[in-house]
């Protein structure tokens, strides 16, 4: 058998797991949509052996009640040594709900809730019936993502050594709400807002205006400080409860300036001083996306 990365995509229906497989059928993975949970091993080792070495399986709630087996699958793959990355898909409930309206589709769910199910009624069954699978995937909240962003965040997720962690810091406004996918979330809205000077007002975090403003705000640098110390201490922790892939969201009024900026400054802090449990650090900007 050769060596094989297996993806599995999953989440909630109609949070873009179409566009994530298409994102990786684009990137040379063999793809099987719909697949039954029980049907994954064997899956895995009939392509193992044509030598077949990436493979992603969209698997869910159409897949009926076997889903919920789905976690110990897993780790049976993984005790087998099989490279298996767990992507589920979330988003907002106004936003499924909006979605399914506009494409006018029946949720998969309402087969089983029966017929006079309503689509707010079939997103919160499925999300109860998925919550075991989400407490260990890789969590990406599509809500208000463009299409190209989503493709482009899927495939960063899928990268990297999954024995240790990747660290994503995730930028956000808090006037939009917080992101399903976090893990962690910091406040900083605390910090001067560049929003309030004109010439400010249409750049972000990236720029090295609105950085010598922050800058400027004393307490910038012992909020940063803060941050960087409590995950130094406690990343390592989600690594020893087999996760690989944590979330921390940082949060503004509305996710351009100071978010970007405190993102940013500890991305590259991580990056020059790196911890031996993280294999790679990804950014997310939100707003800017």
């Amino acid at each position: 058998m050769t060596d094989m990365k297996v993806v599995l995509v999953t989440g909630l229906s109609g949070s873009g797991k179409s566009v994530a497989i298409r994102a990786l059928e684009d990137a040379h993975f063999y793809c099987v949509d719909n697949l039954p949970p029980s049907f994954i091993p064997q899956v895995v080792e009939r392509l193992s052996t044509e030598g077949i070495t990436q493979l992603a399986i969209a698997a869910d709630a159409r897949t009926g009640r076997d889903i919920i087996d789905l976690p110990q699958i897993i780790q049976t793959l993984k005790a087998r040594g099989t490279d298996v990355r767990i992507l589920f898909l979330d988003a907002d409930n106004d936003t499924l709900i909006t979605r399914y309206s506009e494409s006018r589709r029946r949720h998969p769910m309402s087969a089983r809730l029966g017929e006079q199910a309503t689509v707010q009624e079939c997103v919160d069954a499925e999300r109860e019936a998925l919550e075991p699978l989400r407490a260990i995937s890789s969590c990406i909240d599509t809500s208000a993502l463009l299409p190209n962003v989503l493709r482009r965040w899927v495939l960063e997720t899928v990268e990297g050594d999954s024995a240790k962690l990747t660290l994503v810091f995730e930028t956000f406004g808090f006037k939009k709400g917080l992101p399903s996918d976090a893990d962690l979330v910091f406040d900083v809205r605390c910090l001067s807002n560049p929003y309030y000077d004109k010439n400010l007002r249409p750049l972000s975090g990236k720029d090295i205006e609105v950085q010598l403003y922050i800058q400027a705000d004393e307490r910038s640098d012992a909020l940063i400080d803060d941050i960087e110390s409590y995950l130094r201490k406690w990343l390592p922790s989600y690594l020893n409860e087999q996760r690989s892939y944590v979330t921390v969201a940082i949060g503004c009024t509305g996710g351009q300036h100071r978010s970007v900026y405190v993102a940013e400054t500890l991305a590259k802090r991580f990056t020059t001083k790196p911890l031996s449990e993280i294999e790679s650090i990804l950014l997310r900007h939100r707003t800017l996306g």
